[in-house]
């Protein structure tokens, strides 16, 4: 593995019980008022809310262990349902959540396809061949993968602690990381266990707990 290391982070839904939260006119609340301003809230912040422990341990891990290749670069980047890859840093408002939320997080669906091929050729320019890229997102499905493995190959890596484990439980486990400085193992997604092996590994932990 390389020792410069970048993150991507798959998005929290912008559809559901959370989101309504914040479209609500009579949300009082901190984020709620920010994101229904003219400023907006952090995407970051709107995310770890929309998606609760999992987003957040995702994004505190990620900027406990980002490694750039370079001062000007971002070490951490949110995947969104339109736009391509945004800095937890923008701002969103209701407006861009409105627009996420119309789109399926597909890799045969172009409105979020086009936007994210774009960003992800950029930035794999940009990295050079010596940096990771660690995906924080399900390798299970290919909405993610049909995407980002064709740009950064053998570069783009996931943590093999995440197999046979659900979202809860590996929000825990990332913040429990970045509070002790103690990284995860990053396998490269290439040579990822299938389906089936999948399974046994989970089966096998169960047995065992």
């Amino acid at each position: 593995m390389n020792q410069n290391r970048i993150f991507l982070l798959s998005p929290a839904s912008s559809g559901g019980k959370r989101a309504a939260l914040l479209l609500n006119d009579r949300a009082s609340f901190d984020i709620a008022t920010r994101v229904r301003s003219q400023k907006g809230a952090p995407l970051g912040e709107v995310f770890s809310f929309l998606s609760g422990l999992y987003f957040r341990g995702k994004l505190t891990y990620a900027r406990a262990f980002e490694k750039p290749p370079a001062a000007e670069t971002s070490g951490v980047h949110l995947i969104t349902a339109t736009d391509g890859l945004w800095s937890p840093a923008t701002n969103v408002t209701l407006r861009d959540l409105e627009r996420f939320a119309t789109v399926p997080i597909d890799a045969k669906e172009p409105r979020y396809r086009l936007p994210l091929e774009r960003d992800a050729e950029r930035l794999a320019e940009s990295l050079g061949e010596g940096c990771d890229v660690v995906m924080l997102g399900s390798i299970a499905t290919r909405k993610y993968l049909d995407v980002l493995e064709p740009i950064f190959g053998d570069r783009l890596v996931f943590p093999m602690e995440f197999i046979g484990h659900g979202d809860m439980a590996r929000g825990a486990m990332l913040l429990k990381r970045a509070a002790s400085g103690e990284e995860l193992t990053y396998w490269p997604v290439s040579k990822a266990p299938d389906q089936n092996s999948r399974l046994r590994i989970s089966l096998k932990k169960r047995s065992c707990s």
